[in-house]
């Protein structure tokens, strides 16, 4: 009989839940704001704790969700026209790269490293930072990226800060290995400091070939540099706080 009333509860709560995310409104999972993704924590929470307990009675699980969505629409419908109390609730984009650059700062005050930054311009199939107009970090997490009009890889620029003059002298990059992965790219190979050995062996590359890449870049100390990639035209980008 027990196994009977587990079965009931658990498909009466299904229906519950269903129509309780369904109440919500139809927002992406993915891009579900904070204050979202709490209610749809607590009302699992809740859920389970019904499901599990048998003899607890179900208007004690149905009362707080019940709650719990009126809370959810209020709110939501609050903000429709209040656009400081939607900023409040859900947050808003912070801008990560303006103009081929770095910002540290929003960066570090949202807690967003160079691995995720490096992992979202690969989804984004951007090769190189240089070539990132605006990359505006969305409260959902999510990196939305804009790309330059006219970005030219192969031409330095004032983030390389490589001049025309050094351009024209300087020997063209030796090809990638056959067995280097161009999906990966862009590659890391400075990140806060640290060397990124694996991947400049990948690419058959070694620390005296990075040391004279900088060198001719103008960076003699490679630990004050923030982050330097390489994309698949042997270009290299460089931010190392400078302007």
């Amino acid at each position: 009989m027990d196994l009977w009333i587990l079965a009931l509860r658990t498909v009466l709560i299904y229906f519950v839940v269903f129509l309780t995310l369904r109440f919500m409104g139809k927002r992406e999972i993915g891009r579900l704001s904070v204050f979202d993704l709490v209610i749809s924590v607590m009302i699992a929470e809740i859920a389970v704790i019904v499901i599990e307990d048998t003899s607890r009675p179900m208007m004690e699980g149905l009362l707080p969700m019940a709650v719990l969505v009126i809370i959810q629409i209020g709110i939501a419908l609050i903000t429709l026209k209040s656009h400081t109390l939607r900023t409040w609730f859900d947050g808003k984009p912070s801008v990560v790269i303006q103009g081929g650059k770095l910002d540290r700062e929003a960066m570090k005050k949202q807690r967003y490293n160079l691995d995720d930054l490096m992992l979202q311009l690969r989804e984004n199939q951007i090769s190189s930072v240089a070539d990132v107009e605006f990359a505006l970090l969305e409260p959902s997490g999510k990196l939305s990226v804009i790309e330059k009009e006219n970005p030219q890889p192969d031409e330095p620029d004032a983030n390389n800060r490589q001049d025309s003059e050094w351009a024209k002298k300087s020997t063209p990059p030796k090809p990638f290995p056959k067995n280097f992965r161009f999906e990966s790219l862009p590659v890391a190979l400075i990140m806060d400091g640290k060397l990124q050995t694996d991947n400049l062996e990948r690419m058959g590359k070694d620390r005296f070939w990075l040391n004279n890449q900088l060198r001719q870049n103008g960076v003699y100390d490679m630990k004050k540099i923030f982050l330097c990639t390489i994309d698949h035209n042997g270009k290299l980008y460089i931010d190392d706080g400078r302007k």
